[in-house]
């Protein structure tokens, strides 16, 4: 398999990047080490969990997202556990039409003991749109209230694919959002490359306060709030679906996986301002018509890609930080389709080590990672994708063999 990897030098102004490529892995004395998955809950009941998260103020719970609009609470210290508590349900209001949409994203307010907000990222209909919304939880404290929702932002979708779908705060107290460039195939529209439109782009905004006709403000040191005729929310863009995002909780780095048109998969490092290329590249790779004009702002090349053989749709992992000392450091990423489970490791000089196959688990279908509030890490799986499908959530732990191999389900699904 031939990967390529990105150097990329940190501490720059502006986009504070400098890129060049080297097609090798270099020679490492860290080891990145195989893993297996842990089945937790195997009697548990879910339907195309989309996401799982953990609560800020309960290191007992965690919430996982399903795609048709519920959210549920679970211990995963439980074991013979047939169903969970529904912490929300907004079926009523989810659009899960299409393949790609429904309930997508949820996060916590980092002080939430105090704050008692909530974001959701969710497709509706009438017209076809993706929504991004403030809730609270209700007097008790323990359940999120319907009836609390605050529309922050609407975005149209032309298409029902290609929605994104990761919405984060960041160690900066900003909300980022990552949404899709509107789906077909293509880019029909050119919105990777169009600041004018939120579609392709992950932006950052504040949701602490109110601006003019906007349901939120915008942080002054957006990158592009001078730029005319672009919008300010946009804080990186030229990314066609970037499904998963995560801040590394040491070093602050935002890592997400954007999903390929036809030939690559890629992981990238998001920063400020940054230009990754869509729809006029493809991981490194020349994509579309090469006749246009110069982009505006040069094309900053990903961290790895893989190409189709090795998987069809990218799910963006995180960096760990968990318990298992030898996967510390290690960011972890796998593809939906095909079940393989990759490792590589960045050193403080921004090098790359790997990538390495840490495990595969065909038929899968991996929708999302998850992160405990120590650092444990999950993933939800489809098992099987046919709808409504079937869900599991895998606990991921370093295994002592050195080789990587397929993990078996300790139960008869």
């Amino acid at each position: 398999m031939r990967w390529c990897m990105q150097w990329m030098v940190a501490g720059l102004s502006g986009l504070g990047v400098v890129v060049a490529v080297a097609e090798s892995t270099p020679p490492t004395t860290e080891p990145i080490p195989s893993i297996r998955l842990e089945r937790v809950l195997p009697n548990l009941k879910l339907t195309r969990p989309t996401q799982l998260i953990a609560r800020p103020d309960r290191t007992d719970r965690l919430y996982v997202l399903e795609q048709s609009g519920r959210i549920l609470e679970i211990d995963p210290t439980a074991t013979d556990v047939e169903t969970a508590e529904v912490f929300m349900d907004l079926r009523d209001r989810v659009n899960f039409g299409g393949n790609e949409e429904g309930l997508l994203s949820m996060v916590f307010h980092p002080k939430l003991a105090e704050d008692r907000r909530f974001l959701l990222y969710y497709t509706a209909e009438e017209p076809r749109r993706a929504v991004l919304s403030e809730f609270r939880l209700d007097e008790s404290g323990a359940k999120g209230d319907p009836t609390s929702e605050r529309v922050l932002l609407e975005v149209p979708q032309p298409w029902s694919n290609h929605n994104g779908g990761t919405v984060l705060f960041g160690p900066d107290g900003m909300v980022y959002l990552s949404i899709g460039d509107g789906g077909a195939a293509n880019d029909p529209q050119g919105h990777g490359q169009d600041l004018g439109t939120l579609l392709g782009s992950i932006i950052r905004i504040d949701v602490s306060g109110r601006e003019g006709d906007r349901a939120y403000s915008i942080p002054p040191d957006n990158p592009f709030v001078s730029r005319e005729g672009a919008r300010p929310e946009i804080w990186a863009y030229g990314l066609r679906n970037v499904w998963r995002m995560s801040f590394d909780r040491e070093t602050g780095d935002l890592w997400a996986g954007d999903v390929g048109q036809n030939k690559f998969e890629e992981i990238d490092l998001i920063v400020k301002g940054g230009n990754y290329g869509w729809n006029r590249r493809e991981g490194f790779h020349p994509f579309g018509r090469q006749d246009a004009a110069a982009p505006v702002d040069p094309f900053l090349d990903p961290v790895v890609e893989y190409p189709r053989d090795e998987g069809v749709s990218v799910t963006g992992g995180h960096v760990y930080r968990g318990p298992e000392e030898e996967l510390r450091g290690v960011y972890l990423y796998a593809d939906y389709a095909m079940g393989t489970i990759w490792g590589i490791r960045r050193r403080p000089d921004g090098s790359v080590v790997g990538p390495e196959v840490l495990t595969r688990r065909p038929r899968s279908l991996i929708s999302s990672f998850g992160e405990a509030s120590d650092g444990t890490l999950y993933i939800t799986t489809f098992e099987g994708g046919e709808r409504p499908g079937r869900g599991a959530i895998w606990r991921v732990e370093s295994s002592e063999t050195t080789a990587h191999p397929s993990v078996a389900s300790p139960s008869s699904d």
